[in-house]
């Protein structure tokens, strides 16, 4: 890939992520539902932050930083480069005000444009960084939205972030019997040919590192459901007892479960029909809305999604068994993208072979192969243009503040 292309993509993205905090009040802006969220002030600033500090002051003589006290604000996990505001309290940072924070990025916006005009080529070895920032922004782009609906979904007042927000179409088999597509299995290559890390050429190719080095896998014969659970399938786990059903759940989620008292998916919410309560609405970016049985079931943690796949008789498919149907079926495997992140059932460990960049960058997804699981697919969220068939999306297993879903295999 060219500078120019290069640039025109990335400030695209840059004046993406301001756009999506213009429907929100200035109160809003530094609103943390929960210690797993961050409010969207922070999320424009830890973006620009990491344009700064990876690409700008490292690859570009003269160029003058920020105050460095921000670097101990808007530092996200990167041990390498130093201490950091704790994740939690992220919150308490009313300062600075949000009019420096987007001087700030237009200042590193600039800075972007002027190192590619003045010094891209194919051999600057920092293009790769500044499209690992462009990645990386989109990775926030969608947790910002997600992290919004989680804190205006606290409130009394359940605000919605866009009353015009639109769901994705439905197709006209959604809420149908699924089909079961066969995958033959066998001996078979997922993941991304090192190779062809290099994003320099080819903005499609670009991938993370984690989704490397491609490797042989070994997979049994299997069937993969052509359409996620949807509303109307999860009720029918809810009406059977699922939730009160301990043979279900693994003993780490029955236990949070308990604890947590989850009877539903995350943004359900009850209404009185006669002299009962049912599950009739849900919260979503447009505020609460009508529970539509037959879309999709949402923002469940990956226990939720187990025990739904063992009281269905079936399992939740492998990472590998939905890369192959995915690559196999093509568009016969519906609401594989754009729809919902899908819980697999694999956890999150690194490939044979892997290996993470050299320096801080490469704290970047290895030292979180641990105690999660991983997602396949993508979301009505993710930006355009950032998904694909090897994307490993990786969350803790009691996490359901995400736009996840399932599927089923067997």
């Amino acid at each position: 890939m060219d500078s120019g292309t290069l640039l025109s993509r990335l400030m695209y993205v840059r004046r993406t992520s301001e756009v999506l905090i213009e429907p929100l009040e200035a109160e809003d802006l530094c609103l943390q539902g929960m210690a797993d969220a961050s409010p969207p002030k922070w999320h424009l600033a830890h973006t620009t932050w990491f344009f700064e500090t990876f690409v700008l002051i490292p690859h570009c003589p003269g160029y003058e930083g920020a105050d460095h006290r921000w670097n101990y604000l808007f530092n996200s996990y990167y041990d390498a480069v130093g201490p950091r505001q704790p994740r939690p309290q992220r919150g308490l940072l009313s300062r600075p005000p949000m009019a420096e924070v987007i001087a700030w990025r237009h200042k590193v916006n600039q800075a972007l444009e002027n190192l590619l005009q003045r010094k891209g080529d194919s051999t600057s070895p920092w293009l790769e960084l500044v499209e690992l920032g462009l990645q990386h922004e989109q990775q926030h782009q969608e947790l910002m939205l997600m992290d919004l609906l989680d804190a205006f979904s606290r409130q009394p007042l359940e605000p919605a972030y866009r009353t015009d927000w639109h769901e994705p179409k439905a197709s006209p088999n959604d809420g149908t019997t699924p089909v079961w597509l066969q995958c033959a299995g066998g001996l078979v290559e997922i993941g991304q040919d090192t190779q062809q890390h290099s994003s320099t050429n080819n903005a499609h190719r670009f991938h993370f590192d984690n989704e490397e080095p491609r490797h042989r896998v070994w997979l049994e014969p299997y069937d993969l459901a052509d359409r996620l659970v949807s509303n109307g399938d999860y009720r029918a786990f809810i009406e059977d007892g699922g939730y009160m059903r301990p043979e279900l759940w693994m003993s780490e989620g029955w236990a949070i479960r308990t604890e947590r008292q989850w009877k539903a998916p995350r943004y359900w919410r009850q209404a009185q029909c006669g002299e009962q309560q049912a599950w009739a609405w849900e919260f979503t970016l447009a505020g609460r809305c009508p529970l539509k049985d037959h879309r999709p079931v949402r923002h469940l943690s990956w226990f939720e999604a187990d025990a739904y796949a063992r009281w269905a008789g079936a399992r939740l498919p492998t990472e590998a068994e939905w890369e192959m149907a995915a690559q196999e079926h093509g568009l016969q495997l519906k609401q594989s993208h754009a729809e919902l992140w899908q819980w697999t059932a694999s956890p999150y460990r690194p490939y044979p072979g892997f290996q993470a960049a050299q320096g801080a960058v490469g704290e970047y997804n290895g030292k979180f192969m641990t105690s999660q699981f991983v997602l396949r697919g993508s979301s009505q969220l993710t930006p355009e243009g950032h998904a694909r068939n090897t994307y490993r999306n990786f969350f803790a297993p009691s996490s359901r503040w995400m736009a996840a879903g399932l599927r089923l295999a067997r």
